[in-house]
């Protein structure tokens, strides 16, 4: 029975079970189908990671799936009905388990992150214009990017929310001239920014954003909105009004999504973003309208991240070996 659902539910995506293409899913356990059909993303995921199925061409089965929006019959799973509870009527965004998050997903070993990230160490979206650009050149484009859409100039004074590695606040530190105040949940992120910023007019805190205090003539931040909880953001940019001085700006750079659910993806939850949560465009937007006017709204497109994905998959898998 289950299998027989799991088919029906792949054949909309033209994807098939133990087809011949590159693309099709090869399942070596029975118990997949179950596990699949009955805990969503979640039996997707641990079922194979427990070798029960496969396939050739994970990144064309994924986005097929995806783009027949067939991520959405887990949501009616147990596991996800589940979560949504948890998510709606508990804080899992709480300033205990922000540093929880930071301890779990972060604090993996700086050496690890370097081999994965490159040079540039910046853990968020490159912005390429071609796709003949290094992963380094793309990500430190990225930098002068967002530097130029702050229009910084000597002596400003920078709010950087979520300094991650510290790559941002050297950046501005060295070519524009700004002393930067980065925070950050992760202690091991922390001690790498602190030793790459030495001599600049950087201080890095392991701080929650809650706990910002300080008046800044810029506010950034760079891939950090992801764990902010919905029912949380009126006191991010709460913070972020309290900081930025008058005639200052702000600038968001995050992974969005168009759906407003408030419900995370269970996988992604427990594997990859502890209390992770991708805001939709409509209360993204409305949140920020609340209390400030956007200048400016700037949509990389989905291939710039895929790009920067697989970057960091081939770093990765030449690392494996050493990892």
């Amino acid at each position: 029975m289950f299998r027989i659902l799991l088919e029906r539910i792949l054949e909309s995506a033209d994807l098939r079970i133990d087809g011949d293409r590159p693309c099709d899913m090869h399942v070596h356990d029975e118990r997949a189908f179950k596990e699949i059909i009955l805990r969503g993303s979640l039996g997707f995921g641990e079922s194979y990671m427990r070798g029960w199925w496969d396939c050739d061409d994970l990144e064309v089965f994924f986005k097929r799936l995806l783009s027949a929006r067939l991520d959405r019959f887990g949501k009616f799973s147990p596991v996800s009905a589940g979560r949504y509870l948890r998510d709606h009527f508990t804080n899992p965004a709480s300033r205990k388990r922000a540093f929880e998050t930071g301890r779990a997903h972060y604090d993996l070993g700086n050496d690890f992150f370097a081999k994965m990230l490159g040079a540039s160490m910046m853990y968020t979206c490159a912005y390429v214009p071609s796709a003949n650009r290094t992963l380094d050149g793309a990500q430190i484009g990225k930098l002068d990017m967002v530097c130029r859409k702050l229009k910084l100039h000597p002596g400003q004074r920078v709010l950087d929310i979520g300094c991650g590695f510290g790559s941002l606040a050297k950046f501005a530190a060295e070519h524009y001239g700004v002393s930067v105040t980065g925070i950050t949940v992760s202690k091991e992120q922390a001690e790498f920014a602190r030793e790459l910023c030495r001599d600049l007019p950087v201080e890095i805190k392991v701080e929650d954003y809650r706990d910002c205090e300080g008046s800044f003539d810029r506010i950034v931040s760079l891939g950090m909105f992801e764990h902010v909880e919905p029912k949380h953001y009126g006191d991010y940019f709460a913070c972020i009004e309290r900081c930025l001085a008058p005639g200052g700006i702000f600038l968001l750079h995050t992974i969005g999504k168009e759906e407003n659910d408030i419900s995370s993806d269970p996988f992604i939850r427990k594997y990859v973003f502890p209390q992770g949560m991708i805001p939709g465009r409509k209360r993204l937007r409305e949140a920020i309208e609340a209390r400030f006017r956007i200048v400016d709204w700037h949509g990389f497109g989905p291939w710039r991240y895929a790009w920067t994905l697989r970057e960091w998959h081939r770093n990765f898998s030449e690392a494996w070996p050493e990892l």
